[in-house]
């Protein structure tokens, strides 16, 4: 394909439960629609980030947008994948501007400077890359450590729902009510409407949450104040950066977690989808690293690949890049628009807890799925101990430190089943 065309399929493919390929398309109406939902599925994360480290959200939203955008542009349009505001940044930030945890964080120049430091070590790693190939992937990261891996990311991240989403046994209850209505639309549901599930589980908990909230009052009510008071166009915060040698070697070394991110991430897609992705690996750290670099310029926080994004993908088995150009264009309108920001702001948090168990248990057994489609052999005790290493590492979140730098569950379960498979296959 050529960057901007796609070969058009029809609903009927959807309703035959087929497959949806990177170059090819659904209607622009449905793929609004799923553009929609992978909208849904950045914004919780894309925001909270931002929160926690006291930047602009709806700068964080606009940039993911633009990113995204960078992405597609960088990588020919081959590689379907959402950039969203990346966790790995909160703890260095945090260390680099003394930042303390409410408000506007005063030293946002500082962690932008190091932010663009960081992007720019990421797309220079993308340069070596595609410099040197790909080989080396399939030596160091062989199914059973790409499985893992991907199966990390989800189990990491099922923390966030779980502890920080259901402040009461109200909110748990929705939870596991919102799983349900996923869950039921599904089995229960065929063709456009199954594709849908998140999108519409999303409102079906929802309006459920409404009727016990609002209407019976037993939880914290559904309050679309805020969209009422909000204006349609505004332009966001933005920030400039200042580039501080402590403050950017601090946080640059970021992109190496970004890096076993970006791979995993990869490395699911392709599995997915049927297709080898290995030689845009390059392309993929560049359009990475230079977004990055772009959103730090202006405020927005480090980016990365989404693995909300590739659980909708696993679930809807629609993995057009046409989807993420809508995606895009719908978050650079959000954060322009302060109602459109406070529309999404309005969902309860206990249902998007519910969305964000499901879509991370979706890339979690997609890390299973990798070990049976290459039928990984655990009777032999170097793909166990590989395997089971790495899942408890991710999992409990194992952080290792080097001065101020931490790198948590993900990165070193990344690192360290590539580390551990290259030692005990040392030889053979």
């Amino acid at each position: 394909m050529t960057m901007f065309q796609w070969t058009e399929k029809s609903a009927d493919v959807l309703q035959q439960g087929g497959v949806i390929a990177p170059d090819e398309r659904l209607p622009w109406s449905l793929t609004t629609a799923m553009g929609v939902q992978h909208v849904i599925a950045m914004f919780g994360a894309t925001v909270l980030a931002p929160i926690l480290m006291g930047f602009d959200p709806n700068v964080a939203v606009l940039m993911s947008g633009i990113g995204t955008l960078i992405f597609f542009l960088i990588t020919g349009g081959r590689v379907p994948s959402y950039l969203g505001s990346s966790f790995a940044f909160i703890g260095v930030v945090i260390a680099a501007t003394s930042y303390a945890g409410k408000g506007v964080n005063a030293q946002i120049g500082l962690a932008l400077g190091g932010i663009i430091a960081c992007g720019a070590l990421y797309a220079l790693i993308g340069v070596l890359v595609q410099a040197v190939g790909t080989g080396w992937i399939e030596r160091f990261m062989p199914p059973v450590v790409t499985g893992a891996v991907v199966a990390v990311i989800g189990l990491n991240l099922a923390g966030i729902p779980i502890k920080n989403m259901a402040s009461s046994n109200f909110d748990a209850w929705m939870q596991a009510a919102t799983v349900v209505c996923v869950g039921v639309v599904a089995v229960m549901t065929r063709g456009m409407v199954q594709r849908m599930l998140i999108l519409v589980g999303l409102i079906a908990a929802s309006a459920l949450y409404a009727l016990f909230a609002n209407g019976w009052g037993l939880g914290k009510p559904v309050d679309f104040s805020g969209v009422a008071h909000a204006s349609w166009l505004g332009l966001p915060g933005l920030a400039a950066p200042i580039f501080d040698a402590n403050a950017m070697l601090l946080i640059a070394p970021v992109c190496f977690i970004l890096v076993a991110e970006n791979l995993g991430h990869v490395k699911a897609v392709s599995a997915m989808t049927g297709r080898d992705l290995d030689r845009y690996i390059g392309r993929t750290f560049i359009g990475d690293g230079v977004a990055t670099m772009v959103s730090g310029a202006v405020g927005g926080t480090g980016v990365t690949t989404y693995a909300e994004n590739i659980g909708v993908m696993a679930a809807t088995k629609v993995y057009s890049t046409a989807i993420f150009l809508v995606a895009a264009a719908i978050a650079i309108l959000m954060g322009f628009s302060p109602k459109f920001g406070a529309l999404i702001q309005a969902i309860p948090l206990p249902v998007m807890g519910g969305i964000s168990i499901v879509v991370f248990g979706l890339i979690a057994v997609a890390g299973a799925k990798i070990w049976v489609d290459n039928k990984v052999d655990f009777a032999d005790n170097k793909n166990l101990i590989v395997a089971a290493v790495t899942l408890v590492l991710g999992t409990g979140d194992f952080t290792l430190k080097f001065g101020e730098f931490a790198m948590g569950g993900i990165g070193t379960a990344t690192f360290g089943a590539i580390l551990l498979y290259a030692l005990l296959n040392r030889g053979k």
